[in-house]
């Protein structure tokens, strides 16, 4: 199977070493969101399928269930305002142009990405940018987590990953779809942006 890998911008400014992930002049939740972008511009993607369906049509059967459950959980409690679409060879939850017409900073052609779930070589990704920008969030998510699953958090700086599907909390992951509108999400992006 080809790997194609993302091709975006990621913005510099003094002291700013894109490739390094070292973000000296920026405070610690827009260095968060910039290695987000960084980890998208980097990350090896096995999809070039147009739609989500044919996303998931394209997994092995036990990540199509655990991906189709992801998806129905998020739609059911994702607030009003994103819309789901092929993101970065991924299923994105994005903010659309129509409501937030300058779009990303990383490239402004595309809409301003919020969510994103992938099956990936060896685990099951999740993408949530405003965990990383809300401090009040993570920590939710962190406390939350630990009473919902009896698995070590596997974290990093832009995904929460899951080995096994069957060690996916669901509702959990549900319940922090719901937790951001995209009107907080933007005034969140905003602040961080123009930091």
């Amino acid at each position: 199977m080809e790997i194609a890998y993302l091709q975006i911008a990621v913005p510099t400014g003094k002291n700013c070493k894109s490739k390094s992930k070292q973000f000296p002049t920026l405070t610690n939740r827009t260095r968060c969101l910039v290695n987000h972008a960084h980890t998208l511009n980097t990350l090896p993607m096995q999809s070039k399928a147009a739609t989500v369906e044919a996303y998931i049509k394209s997994l092995p059967e036990e990540r199509q269930q655990a991906m189709q459950q992801l998806r129905s959980q998020i739609k059911a409690h994702l607030p009003g305002g994103f819309k789901e679409e092929m993101s970065y060879g991924m299923i994105g939850y994005v903010v659309p142009h129509a409501l937030y017409p300058e779009g990303y900073h990383c490239n402004p052609k595309l809409p301003l990405p919020f969510m994103n779930i992938a099956s990936q070589k060896n685990f099951i990704a999740i993408y949530h940018m405003g965990i990383y920008a809300d401090k009040k969030l993570f920590d939710w998510f962190v406390n939350e987590y630990e009473k919902n699953s009896k698995q070590k958090l596997d974290m990093g700086k832009s995904c929460i990953r899951f080995k096994k599907p069957e060690h996916i909390p669901y509702a959990l992951i549900g319940a922090l779809a719901a937790k951001m509108t995209h009107e907080e999400w933007i005034t969140i992006y905003e602040k961080l942006k123009n930091k």
